[in-house]
């Protein structure tokens, strides 16, 4: 059977099984959806060994189980590591869900559910795009294949790099494929190559051994909340410039001409204008010199991520409050060193001026930077097999986010990672009425085989 008929005539099938997929609210950040994470698992094993897998295994780790299967045609055919991940951001009708946001519907050809993008829909047309192979052409693909799927991507893949280490050899592939991004857009196709680290800190600071009364104490005894956005400004300033020492060391500064060929990308994109207006905003912020392309993918930033302390239920209760702390995120790009960034960071917050009170900065989660060789074979197999699909050669995009287990690929195993992913822009991934669209969907079937397919006539070559 052609691919393209497959495609067609199973797409009904093929979404009926995904909508399965997504009805399981597999919510990795909450314990009280465990059992859903755990049914989802045990779902996505069983369609695995259904698929021709020799070996399907749901392996425990300190968290939420990590699901492996491998497909093992021929010691001496490449090995592709599929990644992808099954579990989910939280979701609930009342953060403004038009529709139960486990109980996928379709509208407008597309799919709307929570996961829909991010990433069940994407992992499910990689196994579709397996499914091909195992009825109707098994014996055209001289590619072995291992699958690794996550229970705890959207809470920070905890347990996830110990997992990789103490699986090296179980894992062991020449290249890694994931499916976790996105496209400009259906008729502009693109592949990411770079995503930016990350790096996490609270910082708490406290003042009185108790709640106090602002009239009384206001005015002698410093309010840790007004400490706390001092700091914070301090750390960042109104232009957006990062003001910790050092924070800046190792950033890569890039040439006009390289500069000249991002803003290609740019220019195909939502305007960033749009952008501010859509997000109800008047507009947007960049760094000085860059623009807001630059300023989401070659830039490093300091954001404040949630604010706790004091009084906030309704009326006035007037105190001067015991504590108050800031989660802060760090976007980290290639070069720099984000245990550095955050130890240089506590040292430098802990030494500015408290006024009396107690200021603990608190580590948290630390990811390299991950970009692409343009010039690999990796890489151009997937931009062979985009352009065989979408009849469009696709633009390399620097992305904002952070996968960091691209990076832990290379750091644990030395493998490069492709991201070739199908979502767009609009599919609301992490927020309500997320999508994906049909379209998307099929072209991601297509083009994974498409890959796989210049994989097996690459060989083991698609290494260098």
């Amino acid at each position: 059977m052609q691919i393209k008929e497959f495609i067609s005539i199973r797409q009904e099938q093929h979404l009926q099984e995904l909508f399965e997929f997504l009805r399981f609210a597999s919510v990795s950040t909450d314990p009280a959806y465990k059992q859903g994470i755990l049914d989802c698992a045990n779902f996505l094993s069983n369609n695995l060994k259904s698929l021709g897998c020799q070996k399907v295994e749901v392996l425990e780790t300190p968290g939420h189980p990590v699901v492996y299967a491998e497909r093992i045609l021929d010691e001496s055919y490449p090995t592709v590591l599929i990644y992808g991940h099954y579990d989910v951001q939280p979701a609930k009708v009342s953060d403004g869900w038009d529709t139960d946001p486990f109980e996928p519907v379709v509208k407008n050809d597309k799919i709307y559910a929570r996961g829909a993008a991010d990433d069940k829909g994407q992992v499910w047309l990689q196994l579709k795009a397996l499914q091909y192979f195992h009825e109707f052409a098994s014996e055209d693909l001289k590619v072995n294949l291992k699958f690794l799927y996550e229970g705890e991507e959207e809470s920070g893949s905890e347990n996830l790099d110990a997992f990789i280490e103490q699986n090296v050899e179980l894992l062991a592939c020449d290249v890694v494929l994931i499916s976790d991004t996105s496209i400009i857009a259906n008729d502009v196709p693109s592949i990411s190559v770079s995503k930016r680290g990350l790096a996490s800190m609270e910082i708490e600071v406290v003042g009185p051994n108790r709640d106090v009364h602002s009239g009384i104490y206001g005015g002698v005894l410093a309010n840790p909340i007004v400490v706390l956005s001092q700091i914070i400004a301090a750390c960042r300033a109104v232009d957006g410039k990062i003001l910790i020492p050092g924070f800046y060391d190792g950033v890569l500064s890039y040439s006009a001409e390289q500069r000249t060929e991002f803003k290609k990308a740019h220019d195909l994109m939502t305007s960033y204008t749009d952008l501010a207006l859509d997000m109800g905003m008047t507009q947007t912020v960049s760094e000085p010199g860059f623009s807001g392309y630059e300023s989401t993918s070659i830039r490093p930033t300091f954001e404040v991520n949630g604010i706790i302390g004091g009084y906030t239920d309704v009326g006035v209760k007037t105190i001067i409050p015991n504590k108050a702390s800031a989660k802060v995120t760090m976007r980290m790009v290639e070069n720099q060193d984000p245990v550095e960034v955050l130890n240089s960071a506590k040292i430098y917050i802990e030494s500015l001026d408290a006024q009396g009170c107690h200021v603990n900065v608190v580590l948290g989660e630390a990811a390299i930077a991950y970009s692409n060789d343009l010039n690999s074979r990796l890489y151009q197999a997937g931009e062979l097999a985009m352009q065989n699909t979408f009849r469009v050669k696709p633009l390399p995009t620097l992305d904002g986010g952070s996968i960091p287990v691209g990076a832990t690929f290379k750091k644990l195993m030395g493998k490069e990672a492709l991201f070739l992913g199908f979502g767009l822009e609009e599919d609301n991934i992490h927020s309500p009425n997320e999508s994906f669209g049909i379209f998307n969907f099929n072209k991601g079937i297509e083009t994974i085989i498409e890959f796989l397919k210049i994989v097996s006539d690459i060989g083991l070559d698609i290494a260098k």
